[in-house]
C-alpha cells in the first residue's frame, strides 16, 4: 500500500508596509503639495526669461507669501433650490413684470397645439380667428388661460408666477 503524504500549507500573516509620506507643504497633504505646484508656476510666470531686481523679487516673495496664508476652501456648499414666494400681484422678483416674448410665444405654441387637437377654448371664438394661433392670441389677451409660469435663477432658485399677475 502507498502511503499517502498529507500536504500541509503554511499561512504567513499578512503584514502591511506604509509607505512613508512626503511632506508636501505646510500641513503634509496633497492639497498643500498643489499650492506648492502653484507657487513654483506662478513664480515661472512672473519670473519669465529675464532676470528680476532684488525689489522685484522681494515683491514676489511677499505675493507668495500672501498666496500660501489665504484660506483654502476645499468643499463648495451645495445650494439647495428654493421657491421665492409672491407676496401679492406686482411682486415679481425675478425677471421683468411683463411676459417676455419668449413666454408669449411658447403659451401660445402650446396653446394652439391644443386647440387644433380638439381642446375647447377658454374663450367665445372671435369671428376674425382665422387659425387656432389667432384663437390662443386673444386668450393670452383676455387672460383666461389657466397657466402658471415658472421663472429660474442660475443658481436653482425659482418664482412661480400665475399668468393673471402679469401687467
Amino acid at each position: 500500500m502507498s502511503e499517502v503524504a498529507e500536504e500541509t500549507e503554511i499561512i504567513e500573516p499578512i503584514v502591511e508596509v506604509e509607505e512613508p509620506v512626503e511632506e508636501n507643504g505646510e500641513d503634509g497633504s496633497e492639497l498643500g503639495k498643489s499650492v506648492d505646484d502653484a507657487i513654483t508656476a506662478y513664480r515661472k510666470i512672473k519670473q519669465g526669461k529675464e532676470e528680476l531686481s532684488e525689489k522685484e523679487l522681494a515683491a514676489l516673495d511677499q505675493e507668495c507669501k500672501v498666496i500660501e496664508n489665504r484660506e483654502i476652501i476645499e468643499i463648495d456648499p451645495v445650494h439647495e433650490a428654493k421657491e421665492i414666494e409672491i407676496t401679492g400681484k406686482g411682486k415679481i422678483m425675478i425677471g421683468p413684470p411683463t411676459l417676455t416674448r419668449f413666454e408669449k410665444a411658447r403659451i401660445m405654441g402650446a396653446r394652439a397645439l391644443q386647440l387644433s387637437l380638439g381642446a375647447p377654448p377658454f374663450i367665445e371664438i372671435p369671428k376674425t380667428a382665422g387659425t387656432s394661433l389667432d384663437i390662443a392670441l386673444e386668450e393670452l389677451e383676455q387672460r383666461a388661460i389657466p397657466i402658471i409660469i415658472r421663472r429660474k435663477l442660475p443658481n436653482g432658485d425659482f418664482q412661480n408666477i400665475p399668468i393673471d399677475y402679469f401687467d
